[in-house]
């Protein structure tokens, strides 16, 4: 037996409503993926921006650690370019 197909009226889009693209109507609705329709009713405290700071303190002190060990082995290399050719001879 083969697989039966549903009518194309009958078939919906597998896409999540979440994900769906969001286009604006003139009529003030939103029309969301799937032919659905929502009012786009946002309150005030969502629609500005939020202004929030964030603490990079241990980010800081990371690259600085970084910082000072990659400097420190470039000044150990340098060193290290003169003292061995007159070890070596």
């Amino acid at each position: 037996m083969g697989k039966t197909k549903k009518a194309k009226k009958l078939r919906r889009p597998n896409i999540p409503l979440a994900a769906a693209q969001i286009a604006q109507h003139p009529s003030g609705t939103t029309a969301v993926g799937g032919g659905l329709e929502m009012s786009r009713d946002i309150p005030a405290s969502r629609s500005e921006s939020a202004q929030v700071t964030f603490d990079y303190t241990h980010i800081r002190k990371d690259l600085a650690r970084i910082g000072v060990l990659a400097g420190s082995f470039i000044a150990i290399l340098v060193v290290l370019s003169f003292v061995l050719p007159l070890i070596i001879k």
